[in-house]
């Protein structure tokens, strides 16, 4: 019977067509509208390291003011102090740990007539490319004892790597940042996690950094952070050595623990850290540490912004628009087919049947207005690309995955099979006695 209704579908559009094409239409539009925000909204709150979401914590240290909390109602500072990060990594606890930090550095590219230019770096430990499963075309992260000895080494972007050394393999060669020399020992594949969830305190849009370079290395030199700080109180003493001894937050901190029980005893190895410090004069406030993963570190610290939800609340409004012109475009093809309805109706079509000859026909009208829909989602995502084209990072947030396409594609049938119940319930009450009585 499916094949029989689907028959009769084609020959209603085909007798419809204008009809039918403003129904497909309006679907088309709705589900565009729609689609374009659920896209964005999508990639915003996508956790790109999701397979390890029970492995990954992001460590929270609450050393802030005795009087104030940091954030209401009694949130911990999102970032640790160099003297608590240093102390975490060294003691080991955690089967991986890293913590870095948001620099810059005046890149000096090889080659007479290339003028030198400012590039933001992350400075971080060595665990950081095997924490967060960074792929490597050529080469591979610096180890513990680089870090431990300062070793003047660098691994680079696949971008970066093509605009310094043309794509190449470049692990051994030397990069020049500040005047100094650094030996490039890796360079990344394509990776690109969106949000950068390992630092969501600076823009998390931006995309991750280009370079990367030892924590240890960062501080020797004395290197400035170029991401957020933050202080209660003024460093007790002058300059950066003053700065590293003060209660000011400006590094992220991450760890990576097998298992909830490796966790239970790392959250009680925070503990006794804290209280230690409190024996010390520092940490005037209660315990107050917290272990997050990816995922909640995400939720706390609002990763999709009020603007998108709201914006999505209206998409879904112009769609319930969209989706009411099409049940009263839907009612006026039942009014002009009341005629061939009742005749069926008379010649012994039940209700049942009629019911399913139009659901059929409106899933048919759904599924085209999810494939136009899905092109109107496409020209959506390509207008905001091109209204926030300054933004390197609008390139990550409006790619549409075949996810959100087979989402599009249900979300449409599902609107044209509910657009269609009123109409469909209208057509199986018409009165086979009426159409008898005309003829």
């Amino acid at each position: 019977m499916l094949r029989y209704y689907l028959k009769l579908g084609v020959l209603s559009i085909r007798a419809n067509w204008a009809l039918s094409s403003l129904m497909v239409a309006a679907i088309a539009i709705g589900i565009g509208a729609c689609m374009t925000i659920v896209t964005v909204r999508h990639v915003m709150a996508d956790n790109p390291i999701e397979h390890k979401n029970d492995r990954l914590f992001h460590v929270q240290l609450d050393n802030w003011n005795p009087n104030d909390p940091y954030d209401e109602p009694n949130e911990p500072p999102e970032q640790v102090t160099y003297l608590d990060s240093t102390a975490l990594l060294e003691a080991g606890r955690a089967h991986r740990q890293v913590i870095s930090f948001k620099s810059d550095r005046v890149v000096q590219p090889e080659g007479d007539g290339v003028l030198p230019f400012q590039q933001e770096i992350r400075a971080t430990s060595a665990d950081f490319f095997a924490m967060f499963d960074v792929p490597f075309k050529y080469g591979s992260g610096w180890d513990s004892d680089a870090d431990r000895a300062e070793e003047r080494v660098t691994v680079l972007s696949a971008s970066m790597n093509e605009q310094l050394f043309g794509g190449e393999d470049s692990t051994g060669r030397t990069l020049m940042m500040n005047n100094e020399q650094f030996r490039v020992v890796g360079v990344l594949d394509e990776w690109h996690p969106v949000p950068t969830f390992y630092d969501l305190n600076n823009n998390p849009f931006n995309g991750p950094e280009e370079i990367y370079t030892p924590f240890s290395l960062a501080v020797t030199g004395e290197w400035g952070s170029s991401g957020n700080n933050s202080c209660w109180k003024p460093p007790e003493e002058g300059g950066y050595e003053g700065y590293l001894a003060s209660e000011c937050i400006w590094i992220q901190m991450w760890v990576e623990l097998t298992d909830e029980a490796n966790k239970e005893v790392y959250a009680q190895f925070l503990d006794d850290y804290v209280m230690e410090q409190k024996e010390l004069g520092r940490f005037p406030r209660e315990l107050n540490n917290r272990l997050s993963t990816p995922a909640e570190w995400m939720v706390n610290r609002e990763v999709v912004v009020d603007t998108v939800s709201i914006l999505l609340a209206l998409a879904v409004l112009f769609l319930v628009v969209c989706l009411l012109n099409t049940i009263g475009l839907l009612l006026a093809k039942v009014i002009r087919r009341g005629n061939d309805i009742s005749l069926r109706r008379a010649l012994g079509a039940s209700k049942s049947e009629l019911f399913k000859q139009y659901i059929v026909e409106a899933g048919m009208i759904g599924i085209a207005g999810g494939l136009a829909g899905i092109a109107m989602t496409w020209l959506g995502l390509r207008g905001i690309e091109n209204v926030f084209a300054d933004y390197d990072f609008i390139s990550y947030l409006v790619t549409m995955d075949w996810e959100m396409v087979g989402l599009a594609v249900l979300l449409a049938i599902v609107s044209a099979l509910g657009a269609a119940l009123y109409p469909t319930w209208q057509a199986c009450r018409v009165s086979p006695a009426s159409t008898l009585r005309i003829q």
